[in-house]
């Protein structure tokens, strides 16, 4: 048998498997009585420390860490280091935050920042303008991953699976998958992808230095001697320096927090305490992320002059031209399903905002709010997917303003939550100077502007004509209430 039909005929088996676990995963829910939006939306908010650990790693953890990780290393050295510390204190600033929203939707229903925008203020017009926002700056991440799963695909395959048929297979399989399983599937699947994401990067992690460098003190040593700029800032090509990395890490510390899909993964929970226990065990999941950093540097000598988006394949490259046809078939499993969790939350994320905030308001739909999420899952990734094969320089463009630009509704959103006095008016405003800002400094190519990320000096504007209108505004004519704080005693967490 050759080492295409080998490796995809184990690539085959194991989606056939993801998709059965999911099917697994919610059997017996709905005779429970748990069909419902909010058992496929948020797990049916029942799921315990473990769960909700593999499923948030397994949004931190994608096809970038196969892929982008590997690729900035490659071409950029130590800058990348900025993904392992943005998430380690978002990963702290969520023990304080996640409980506080955990408890804010669960007293009140809610299922998505969409809901808790549309609550606070009062305005469920609110929310389905939030909704359209945060799917302009999902989508990217939707296309970027069914790039990433299709390019594992085609590369695993030996060429043999065409990067047409790869995306159109990322799609096929994610859509089914997120349909039918929600949430709850995707946590079980991230059971099954971590097991073999920590088995295939223990395996490189030991094989490549000892391939091709005779051991690590000989790949340090040709770092030290030979790249040296890639070990420190502003690493190779002198563009990430010290100020962008550290605004950099507080603005993803922050915004990581109130995105989409980590907020779904928070009100999965099955307690606060879930959450809290949640943040202290997270940090020790990005202990991995190093392993594909080192690699993409370790590719710098094995396989030079890799350039643009062919140096995403930096870590691949050394996987196929040396090791067998049985181990190219386990890590692409694992690659893809590195892509498939956390793409199926992001589409999951979109028909959940769609289906609560935006056809929610037509009357004939608001009782069926399931199946209408359930087919905005599916044109969302329609859209990608016909995105990714006609304009992808237009998501790629759009990927860069992603964190940046959802970073903006931290005002409206999380502000709003802990302090009163913040008016629609502030919010608003504030919100559209912050895109306004964002979007003018990344399409004139000033990003970074004055060696600081674009995102957070928008989202100091943002925040600066928030305080100052609200301020502005009449006293107390906005908030509803005690309930515009979430409260969450500890005395009365279940456990």
């Amino acid at each position: 048998m050759s080492s295409a039909a080998v490796a995809t005929t184990i690539f085959g088996a194991f989606m056939v498997g993801t998709v059965a676990l999911g099917l697994l995963a919610v059997r017996g829910r709905r005779a429970e009585g748990g069909g419902g939006l909010a058992e496929w939306s948020v797990g049916g908010r029942s799921l315990g420390t473990v769960f909700i650990w593999v499923l948030m790693a397994g949004e931190s953890y994608t096809s970038f860490s196969y892929l982008g990780a590997a690729g900035w290393g490659y071409n950029y050295g130590a800058p990348v280091l900025y993904v392992v510390a943005y998430m380690s204190c978002g990963y702290a600033v969520g023990y304080v935050v996640g409980p506080l929203l955990w408890a804010y939707a669960k007293k009140h229903g809610l299922v998505g920042i969409t809901d808790m925008v549309a609550h606070r203020y009062g305005r469920p017009w609110l929310g389905a303008l939030v909704a359209l926002l945060a799917t302009v700056f999902l989508l990217p991440y939707i296309q970027l991953q069914i790039t990433g799963m299709g390019v594992v695909v085609s590369t695993i395959s030996y060429g043999a699976i065409s990067l047409n048929w790869a995306y159109f297979l990322a799609f096929a399989v994610t859509t089914g998958f997120v349909v039918v399983s929600g949430l709850r599937g995707s946590a079980w699947v991230s059971v099954l992808k971590d097991v073999l994401v920590i088995v295939t990067l223990a395996l490189l992690a030991i094989y490549v230095p000892l391939h091709y460098f005779d051991g690590y003190g000989h790949f340090f040593d040709r770092i030290v001697n030979e790249k040296s700029d890639w070990l420190t800032l502003p690493g190779h090509g002198g563009v990430f320096g010290q100020a962008w990395f550290a605004s950099t890490t507080v603005l993803n510390s922050l915004t990581v927090v109130i995105f989409p899909t980590t907020v779904a993964g928070y009100l999965g929970a099955r307690s606060a305490d879930t959450l809290r226990r949640n943040a202290m065990l997270l940090p020790a999941y990005n202990v991995l992320l190093f392993v594909p950093m080192l690699l993409g540097m370790a590719a710098v000598f094995v396989v030079p002059g890799l350039v643009g988006a062919d140096s995403n394949l930096a870590l691949f490259k050394l996987v196929v031209d040396s090791l067998p046809a049985w181990t190219v078939g386990l890590i692409g499993v694992a690659a893809a399903l590195s892509s498939i969790v956390p793409m199926a939350v992001f589409m999951l994320v979109i028909g959940t905002m769609w289906g609560r905030s935006v056809l929610a308001l037509v009357p004939g739909l608001r009782v069926r709010q399931k199946a209408a999420s359930q087919v905005v899952v599916i044109v969302a990734g329609a859209l990608a997917l016909l995105m990714t094969y006609t304009v992808p320089n237009t998501l790629v463009r759009l990927s860069l303003i992603s964190y940046e630009g959802m970073a903006q509704l931290l005002p409206l959103l999380l502000l709003g939550l802990v302090w009163r006095r913040v008016t629609l008016v502030g919010g608003l405003a504030g919100l559209a100077v912050g895109v306004g800002t964002v979007c003018g400094f990344v399409f004139t190519d000033h990003d970074p502007v004055w060696g600081v990320n674009a995102g957070i000096v928008a989202l100091g504007v943002n925040l600066a004509v928030t305080l100052a209108l609200s301020y502005a505004g009449p006293k107390g004519a906005e908030p509803v209430g005690e309930d515009a704080l979430a409260r969450d005693p500890f005395d009365d967490v279940r456990v």
